[in-house]
């Protein structure tokens, strides 16, 4: 394939799919009581993933919304203890561990994010397997006008500069999140105050889907 082409290619499927990565909500809902969680509390924010760039920049950027929003709110991975894996199962003694934690720390509630899905899609792209009258973008004289081309010998077949057939693949991954808000002053049972459902397409930016999914977030329980 011509170099030129290729670059050209590159480039369309670059825009391509960054135009393809964006989150959005796919459903929410939120207790009478959620309001009460915003006066005067403290929360934790929690991102349970092992991927710690992402937890990181996840919980950071929800922890700023809230905190902009004149909520008190700490990020896990600043002050968890590293005994307690948020992305693993815990035993008996880490359960009463986490919980004597959250009361030594005096936190009112927790934002809790998890991935409840993950979906891959391979997409193929083809290009190539034709002619062209000259080296793109550069082409000869006699196609400045129509009856010069139309009567130039060129114009009649398919001399000229072919461009092999090529073919690329992308993977885009779609994540399904959802985020639970717990009011741990109500009594057991009544603690949920909010839940939102939503999308990431294809990230790529963990910091820019981060900041664009707190905001989300947060006008979803606004």
């Amino acid at each position: 394939m011509d170099f030129k082409v290729k670059i050209l290619l590159g480039l369309l499927m670059t825009l391509i799919i960054s135009s393809c990565s964006n989150s959005k909500v796919l459903a929410s809902w939120k207790s009478d009581n959620l309001n009460e969680i915003k006066n005067n509390k403290k929360l934790l924010v929690i991102a349970r993933t092992d991927n710690n760039q992402a937890r990181i920049a996840f919980e950071n950027q929800i922890s700023q919304k809230l905190n902009d929003e004149g909520i008190k709110a700490v990020s896990s991975f600043s002050i968890l203890p590293s005994n307690l894996k948020i992305g693993k199962e815990l035993s008996e003694e880490q359960k009463a561990a986490f919980k004597e934690f959250m009361k030594v720390e005096g936190f009112d509630g927790v934002v809790l994010n998890v991935i409840k899905d993950l979906e891959e899609t391979t997409k193929t792209y083809s290009d190539g397997g034709y002619y062209v009258g000259a080296t793109i973008p550069f082409y000869p004289n006699y196609y400045n006008g129509f009856y010069s081309y139309y009567y130039n010998p060129y114009s009649y077949s398919t001399f000229g500069n072919y461009v092999d057939r090529s073919t690329t693949t992308y993977t885009y991954k779609t994540y399904v999140l959802e985020t639970v808000v717990y009011d741990l002053n109500q009594k057991d049972g009544s603690q949920l105050v909010a839940v939102v459902t939503s999308q990431i397409d294809n990230p790529r930016d963990v910091d820019k889907n981060a900041e664009e999914f707190a905001k989300k977030i947060m006008k979803s329980i606004e």
